[in-house]
């Protein structure tokens, strides 16, 4: 693996790349991550034959610049940024791969058809309109506490960022179903770019922004997707629950939908392996297996 800048939407964008070819495999991190996030599956994409690229996205890592307002992360501008990253690949085909928020940006760019997909792949997030819908139940506003806590001016870069950002890296070690995958070296990177000056408030302006910008979306007729899709769920997710990613196939015409029980919101970090296989699979054109049929 190598790490270049792209220069894309006025960005000079860290993007951690594997393999070459014309085919893009683009994998979309989420909060608090950054690219390191991909760093299992970016060696089994360049074996399948893609150029894959991991990039910080807006606000994140070693990206620049570093939007301060909160406007400047409305969802179409950071659509606008996918879009931009993949005509300056300039593939004969484009695989979008993404979890968290990367995996939202992921869910609206295909419905919107912002450019062609060949496939998706989102983990543990969910389709925007079933999110929308399980949002007015009680049970998920109680798990989404955060995202109103969010909105709030300097108080939650405050407490994220102390102790050098010693919030951030638990995160992932008190929440993960296997911690010992988030080593000290790979905690201290998100932890270390967490610090940077500026940094926590361009990472959680992508919550504030989405209150700007989601009016837009919950008020359009979203359409069926046709883009072969596959679902990945790490059960064991705190902030999202499973029934977050049932009905989806009433959204998505081609989907295939895999549930890792033993696996947390981080999935293809917790679980790098099962997650691989379940990629590989699925790139080829072959059955996707199920976690019970792997080792």
């Amino acid at each position: 693996m190598i790490e270049r800048t792209v220069s894309a939407n006025g960005f000079d964008f860290h993007v951690t790349e594997a393999g070459s070819g014309d085919r893009l495999a683009l994998c979309l991190h989420g909060f608090p991550e950054l690219g390191h996030s991909w760093r299992h599956q970016l060696p089994v994409l360049a074996d399948l034959g893609y150029r894959a690229w991991a990039p910080d996205l807006r606000g994140y890592g070693k990206t620049r610049p570093r939007p301060t307002r909160r406007r400047d992360y409305r969802i179409p501008l950071l659509l606008e940024d996918v879009a931009a990253l993949i005509d300056a690949a300039e593939p004969s085909e484009t695989v979008l791969i993404a979890h968290d928020w990367g995996g939202a940006l992921a869910w609206y760019f295909a419905i919107q058809r912002i450019r062609p997909l060949e496939k998706l792949v989102v983990m543990n997030i969910p389709h925007p309109t079933r999110f929308q819908q399980e949002l007015r139940r009680f049970r998920q506003m109680r798990k989404s506490w955060y995202v109103l806590f969010f909105q709030l001016p300097w108080l939650p870069e405050k407490a994220l960022g102390r102790n050098g950002a010693e919030a951030v890296g638990k995160a992932f070690t008190e929440s993960a179903v296997h911690p010992e995958q988030f080593d000290d070296e790979t905690i201290d990177v998100y932890r270390g770019a967490a610090s940077e000056p500026g940094a926590l408030r361009g990472m959680i302006n992508w919550y504030r922004a989405s209150i700007l910008s989601g009016k837009e979306f919950r008020e359009r007729e979203v359409p069926v997707l046709e883009t072969p899709t596959l679902l990945v769920w790490g059960e064991q997710d705190i902030a999202l629950g499973k029934e977050l990613s049932e009905g989806t196939d009433e959204f998505v015409s081609d989907l295939t939908v895999r549930y890792l029980p033993e696996a947390s919101h981080w999935v293809q970090q917790d679980e790098p392996d099962a997650v691989n296989a379940m990629l590989q699979a699925f790139l080829r054109g072959e059955p996707v297996p199920e976690r019970s049929d792997l080792p």
